[in-house]
């Protein structure tokens, strides 16, 4: 019986392999990279806001710290969009007439709150309290960012499990002193590199297995 492929086919054969091989090999790299891109974690993108308020000059110039609008982060899960009231007890002095500031003065007027749109928005099923990190040694900037350095706010890490995970896995290199929690400028000390082992103890942070649990997270 003659043979119904020629020879070359088995080299066509090979070739289609090592090609499928290596397709499958690029499109896995490519979910994985575009999974973790700026375009699907929103990562470094600004928000359009009612008012365009700028952390850089509100924190930053001025020297307002966290806690003078995010006045629960300490206490509660959430660390509180701040009332148009806090607006007002400076903007009634200062800019009080400025067009730009017009949704902030009608909002206190007409008693409607401002709708802000979320910029760190976690899915529902992660369970995130402000309080418990913050408590633990948890800078705002390790989350957020240089938030004193935002003209315009926007979330500076990915936010992913894997994110989140790294800290959870390895929170010495994380923690600072609570006295720390809301300075923005601070660095860790490099005359101190036994620091964060040491806080683990102090803080009595739970162990890496707890930490990792799924129902630590998602509840």
């Amino acid at each position: 019986m003659s043979q119904v492929f020629p020879k070359v086919a088995n080299a066509w054969s090979k070739a289609s392999l090592i090609t499928i091989v290596f397709l499958v090999l690029g499109l896995g790299w490519l979910v994985l990279t575009l999974q973790r891109s700026d375009f699907v974690t929103s990562a470094n993108q600004f928000v359009e806001q009612p008012v365009q308020f700028s952390h850089q000059h509100h924190a930053g110039g001025i020297g307002i710290e966290c806690r003078y609008c995010h006045t629960s982060v300490e206490v509660s899960p959430s660390a509180g969009i701040p009332p148009t009231k806090t607006c007002i007890n400076c903007h009634s002095q200062i800019w009080n007439q400025s067009p730009y500031l017009e949704p902030v003065r009608a909002s206190f007027r007409d008693d409607k709150p401002l709708n802000w749109v979320r910029v760190h928005d976690l899915p529902d099923f992660v369970y995130f309290n402000h309080s418990i990190h913050v408590a633990k040694g948890v800078g705002c900037a390790t989350c957020h960012g240089p938030v004193d350095r935002m003209p315009l706010m926007y979330q500076e890490n990915s936010l992913q499990m894997s994110w989140c995970l790294d800290c959870h896995r390895n929170p010495q290199k994380y923690i600072r002193p609570r006295d720390q929690v809301f300075n923005m400028s601070w660095e860790r000390p490099s005359a101190d590199p036994g620091m964060g082992d040491r806080l683990v103890k102090e803080y009595k942070i739970a162990d890496v297995r707890q930490l990792t649990s799924c129902s630590t997270c998602h509840r």
